[in-house]
């Protein structure tokens, strides 16, 4: 690939340093995404500026004029603190008729919109756990179509953010309290959905028309003890302490029942296909022992770090970071969005 002039957009209080050197593991973790890709892409001899967005559209407007990048990359999950409108700044990037990474606006609002997106799974044909919604200030009524026990979290928030051994509930009082919690906590309408005992199973995609599919990757929950539920709490997903002292990490999904490996596949693009997601994309399952799937949501524009599963997960096809970073900018440049086809 050419060098690149490239315009990296992150939230405002994550521009990485020039160097990780006299930095804890716990700051380092804070901004590791964004230091890893503008390292990476800064070692590939790209021209890389990183921009700060917080609430305004108006220095990413003066970058862009003053800078002419050829392309951003866009590593900002939120906007104003809300993570359901990250999609508003690619649509503002596209207004600008500016090449962008990652996902397009649709596909992020689709995704972002955990109860839309399952409603339109559902549609597809595509196995998703029986849910509920339960919207804040309204009476919380006993679901009956839901067999317990239950999954409780937010429908907005990602990145594990209120997910707790309390998310799993198996009565009607704990359900209610747990709904509580998420509406006042979490500031968010509730998500409940069936609980699905079985393996945690991430599926990298990445492409725009035509898509390729990384290995299925699992979330090892280690030694956890014997009465916690193996499920992806914040503790689980974010506390490096706990992860050591359990043994906890991601690995290639070795011993799947015949034929589940393919069919994760197959499912993760019909998924991206259904959501209409381009750019790079990780489905999260659930395995039961008998083989049997089910989605459990789609991210959009996953974590990019080099240790984290997507990456881990390109490296094992052979693909290496920058190689991967290479590549998430090719479909950024060739995503042909409206005002390509005018």
């Amino acid at each position: 690939m050419k060098k690149l002039r490239i315009l990296v957009t992150v939230h405002e209080t994550l521009i990485p340093p020039e160097t990780t050197d006299g930095y804890t593991e716990s700051e380092i973790d804070e901004w590791r995404t964004e230091f890893d890709v503008v390292s990476t892409l800064r070692q590939a001899s790209h021209d890389v500026r990183c921009i700060g967005i917080l609430d305004s559209m108006a220095a990413l407007r003066t970058a862009i004029k003053e800078d002419k990048p050829d392309i951003v990359f866009n590593l900002l999950e939120e906007f104003d603190g809300v993570v359901s409108q990250d999609h508003h700044v690619v649509s503002y990037l596209e207004l600008l008729h500016q090449p962008y990474s990652g996902c397009n606006p649709r596909g992020l609002m689709l995704s972002r919109d955990k109860v839309l997106s399952k409603q339109l799974l559902t549609y597809h044909r595509i196995p998703t756990p029986q849910f509920m919604l339960f919207a804040r200030g309204r009476k919380v009524s006993p679901p009956k179509a839901l067999r317990y026990p239950l999954f409780v979290k937010s429908a907005t928030d990602d990145a594990s953010l209120g997910i707790s051994q309390a998310s799993v509930v198996h009565d009607v009082t704990s359900l209610k309290d747990r709904i509580a919690f998420i509406h006042e906590q979490n500031g968010s309408d509730a998500l409940v959905e069936e609980f699905i005992e079985g393996r945690e199973i991430y599926v990298g995609v990445y492409g725009n028309e035509r898509l390729t599919v990384l290995p299925p990757w699992e979330l090892n929950f280690g030694s956890l003890p014997a009465d916690q539920v193996a499920i992806a709490t914040h503790k689980v997903k974010w506390d490096r302490k706990y992860q050591r002292r359990h043994g906890i990490g991601t690995l290639r999904a070795q011993g799947l029942p015949d034929g589940v490996g393919a069919r994760l596949q197959a499912l993760a693009k019909r998924i991206y296909r259904a959501l209409h997601l381009t750019g790079y994309a990780r489905m999260d399952f659930r395995v039961r022992n008998d083989g049997s799937i089910f989605v459990l949501e789609a991210n959009a524009n996953p974590n990019l770090a080099v240790t984290e599963d997507f990456a881990k997960s390109a490296l094992a096809t052979g693909m290496s970071y920058e190689q991967l970073l290479t590549r998430i900018l090719a479909n950024g440049l060739n995503y042909k969005a409206s005002w390509h086809l005018g």
